[in-house]
């Protein structure tokens, strides 16, 4: 069973001095969504959620529990180069602040890379079909049809104004980009790569345009419900939803409650699939109304759109 539970118990800040220096104040947050996808036979694309973000903050990756590349803030991906073919390796990814201090590790991930392709200087065919579909104004999804290599494709790089942004494996033919500015307008491009590090030339390019307006549309969660039960003498605000559907894991939410942040909620795993659902003390007074709504953090560390606020009365059932 999966357990849900609450930012500061998961992080336990001050349990982890030890990670850290002397200086006051919690110690940065681990990032999650940590994965890594073999680029090539001797390279990895590695990614995260950055949830910490602040000034000075850098993220320090690791190979095999050695650390090889560190990257600034707000930057969530990096390319670990010079591997060896056909080798697994386990990386792992630790935030410092800017007095040196690391926080925990975020899980750990692995990928393997591919069987060296000798004499290999032919590169894929170019991704065809590339089309996008607005989640909102600020995520869309891209997909494209699949490229051609005399071996076999690797993986696909994405590209924004003609800088690698995200890749994702051979297997997909899909992507879902956040993060994105509201009433802005973009170009996306895809690659295709292979064994030997050989790449396509680009897909015809995209441009799109999203909605203005900060609501998150496709983003928020959906189906949204509360209620409220008591226990003892004390009432408890019962809620439940549908995660976004936005290409990726979500493990983090936040809860606003009656205009506030109430609590922020991270899944100690891989959460379950299908109705999330989540329950927390909120007094010992019947008959008092309170505004409830959610927001999700998404796979690329930046908050998606508020569900609907609701309103539920203690001692009276569904909000």
């Amino acid at each position: 069973m999966v357990a849900l539970l609450s930012v500061a118990l998961v992080f336990g800040f001050r349990e982890f001095g030890a990670l850290g220096g002397a200086a006051d104040g919690p110690l940065p947050a681990a990032p999650t969504q940590v994965t890594a996808v073999a680029g090539s036979a001797t390279s990895v694309h590695v990614m995260w959620n950055a949830p910490t973000q602040g000034h000075g903050i850098t993220y320090v990756v690791y190979r095999d529990a050695r650390a090889v590349r560190e990257v600034a803030a707000p930057e969530h991906m990096v390319d670990v180069v010079r591997l060896t073919p056909g080798t697994r390796y386990t990386f792992t990814v630790r935030a410092r602040d800017a007095d040196g201090r690391l926080g925990p590790p975020g899980a750990a991930t692995w990928a393997r890379t591919p069987a060296a392709a000798a004499e290999d200087h032919t590169a894929p065919t170019r991704p065809g079909r590339l089309r996008g579909t607005g989640l909102g104004s600020r995520a869309v999804r891209l997909t494209w049809t699949a490229a051609s290599d005399d071996r076999a494709v690797v993986s696909y790089d994405v590209e924004q104004g003609g800088i690698k942004i995200h890749s994702v494996s051979a297997s997909a033919t899909e992507a879902v980009l956040t993060g994105l500015r509201p009433g802005t307008a973009y170009t996306f491009a895809v690659r295709a790569r292979d064994a030997a590090g050989n790449v396509s030339p680009p897909s015809t390019a995209l441009r799109l345009t999203t909605p203005g307006g900060a609501d998150g549309g496709a983003t928020a969660p959906t189906a949204f419900r509360a209620a409220s039960h008591r226990s003892g003498s004390a009432y408890y605000l019962d809620l439940s939803w549908v995660p976004p559907d936005v290409g990726g894991t979500i493990t983090s939410y936040e809860i606003r409650l009656d205009g506030r942040t109430a609590t922020s909620l991270e899944w100690g795993g891989t959460p379950p699939s299908g109705r999330a659902r989540y329950s927390f003390y909120i007094g010992r007074e019947a008959g008092r109304t309170h505004r409830v709504r959610l927001r999700a953090r998404l796979p690329d560390g930046t908050w998606g759109g508020f569900s609907p606020e609701l309103r539920v009365t203690t001692g009276a059932g569904s909000g």
